[in-house]
């Protein structure tokens, strides 16, 4: 008798120290996002808007003909080489006439589409390092980190 009493206090014991312990559970009526206008991911590339890439860069054509010149990623960073055979120059701090073929140079394979007659705006800003390449290439300018490839709007023009 005594073995039976004591396995039902030491399971009452026991049960009494399990049930015990409850963890606040919080309602998700009260949650508030303090930082909702935080970027969510911070791996994620920082895109510019087509008004705030055409602010901030140095020159801006729109063509339709945009070709790989030369590409170079065996060692260090990658690097691209693009020529524009022909377009329209929309915008520049600096050139006011350029004559084509017009080579620029960008560090990340810009997603261009062969379809007909679609135009695309080109955001360069000067061209930062690379002086051998640009001496030798006769290369002024580099892609705007950052600025995504925008079909060109016929409207807008």
């Amino acid at each position: 008798m005594k073995n039976f009493t004591f396995y039902i206090l030491f399971a009452f014991l026991l049960f009494s120290v399990l049930s015990c312990e409850k963890e606040y559970q919080r309602p998700r009526k009260y949650e508030i996002d303090l930082f909702k206008n935080e970027k969510k991911d911070s791996n994620q590339a920082y895109v510019m808007s087509e008004d705030e890439a055409y602010g901030i860069s140095d020159m801006v054509v729109a063509s339709s003909d945009i070709s790989v010149t030369d590409s170079s990623s065996g060692r260090g960073k990658a690097i691209y080489i693009y020529s524009i055979n022909s377009g329209d120059l929309l915008f520049s701090k600096r050139d006011s006439v350029i004559s084509y073929p017009y080579r620029f140079l960008s560090n990340q394979r810009l997603n261009l589409k062969k379809e007909k007659n679609d135009s695309v705006y080109v955001f360069l800003e000067k061209l930062k390092g690379y002086k051998s390449i640009a001496e030798m290439k006769q290369i002024k300018y580099q892609w705007l980190k950052g600025a995504p490839v925008y079909l060109l709007d016929n409207a807008k023009k």
